[in-house]
């Protein structure tokens, strides 16, 4: 089925995106991962191209939309060719909106600049080794020192944590408030008492780099705070539809681009004299992927459409995200299948998909949150 969502404009923008894939990352991807971390220079080079910051407003050099079909289309042509480790959706669809929504024009003008040209790199600091999804758990704590906080504590799992120059850690602030007692409090690179731990050995995503993050009394300017103190729960719910939505994107987006891979691999591929793509349960299979591959786009398109109009809730986010990247993680697993021997092999790209896209249904909420938010809006 053709899709509807995207303008000329958009399609413009595609073009744009393979361009610079093909020219700043695909020749540097494999030395990515072996170190285990993108250069510098990739960031700068998305910057000039106009790929980072897309929502920011242009006084800051950004590109001044807020329509989310731009970062569907950026987050679906990365996926498509295998480039997890240049992690622009966590800059601009996770990051970018605490900054633009919740920065104070003082802040926004000491970060937003380099954040559009990738001098700044962004991250969010919110797993904690005993506090994933529940924010209750949450043991990082900031004691109010009247000009600054001192910040004590210890995250992991932090995608970009590496290359981070500007964490957005969550704190909590109020030691009797539970989940409303966190704030957000933007750290910076060189501050005192900030340490990295590893980059983290993953089973995918080899270039992303991923570490844990050390506070020992990091003194965190006030005008550091970013939204309103204790506010931070509420700040972090506004804002994970989104992330949510660009996972999903991308577990569509990977299944569909898999299902052309595998399909074209059968109808080339022989076994007991001819292609595998002559055998009933090859087909059987194919047809399968393709019919929930199709049903997922539709929906998936539906939320897009809605998510750029402003109009898309949680729920449906969380809808979106549970059933794509479940999809995501039964297509490749049905695909490497079908590739045999081969697709074991690193050098084919059905097996670095099945390990790059493992993470899918774990973060930004696992698959288990997501039927919790969805089975609560209509039971309670």
């Amino acid at each position: 089925m053709k899709r509807q969502i995207f303008t000329a404009e958009h399609e413009a923008f595609r073009e744009t995106v393979r361009t610079f894939l093909t020219k700043e990352v695909a020749p540097h991807y494999e030395q990515w991962e072996r170190d285990g971390i993108v250069s510098r220079e990739a960031w700068r080079a998305a910057g000039r191209q106009g790929l980072l910051g897309l929502a920011v407003p242009e006084e800051y050099g950004g590109g001044g939309t807020g329509d989310f079909r731009y970062s569907a289309v950026l987050t679906e042509e990365f996926t498509r060719a295998g480039a997890s480790g240049l992690a622009i959706g966590l800059h601009n669809d996770i990051v970018g909106p605490y900054l633009t929504g919740l920065a104070t024009e003082e802040q926004k003008r000491r970060w937003l600049p380099g954040f559009c040209t990738g001098e700044i790199i962004t991250a969010v600091a919110m797993t904690e080794p005993g506090a994933g999804s529940d924010l209750q758990g949450i043991r990082t704590a900031a004691e109010d020192r009247g000009d600054h906080w001192l910040l004590n504590g210890s995250k992991t799992f932090i995608s970009n944590g590496i290359l981070a120059d500007l964490v957005v850690v969550v704190a909590r602030t109020t030691p009797e408030g539970g989940a409303k007692g966190l704030s957000l409090l933007v750290v910076e690179r060189g501050m005192a008492g900030f340490e990295r731990g590893r980059n983290l050995d993953k089973i995918g995503q080899k270039a992303q780099d991923t570490a844990e993050l050390f506070f020992q009394d990091v003194r965190v300017p006030k005008e550091n705070l970013l939204g309103t103190l204790n506010g931070g729960f509420v700040h972090l719910m506004t804002n994970l539809a989104q992330e949510r939505m660009n996972i999903a994107v991308a577990g569509i987006a990977a299944a569909e681009h898999l299902l052309e891979l595998t399909t074209g691999y059968v109808k080339e591929r022989e076994a007991f004299g001819r292609p595998l793509a002559k055998l009933q349960h090859v087909r059987f299979e194919i047809a399968e992927m393709a019919t929930e591959c199709a049903v997922t786009r539709t929906f998936l398109d539906r939320c897009i459409a809605e998510h750029s109009a402003g109009t898309l809730d949680a729920v449906h986010a969380s809808m979106a995200k549970w059933w794509a990247t479940e999809l995501q993680k039964r297509v490749a697993d049905r695909c490497l299948q079908l590739h045999g021997g081969y697709g074991y092999m690193t050098e084919y790209p059905v097996a670095k998909a099945f390990t790059d896209g493992r993470i899918q249904t774990i973060y930004g909420g696992t698959t288990e949150i997501m039927k919790e938010i969805i089975g609560r809006s209509l039971l309670s």
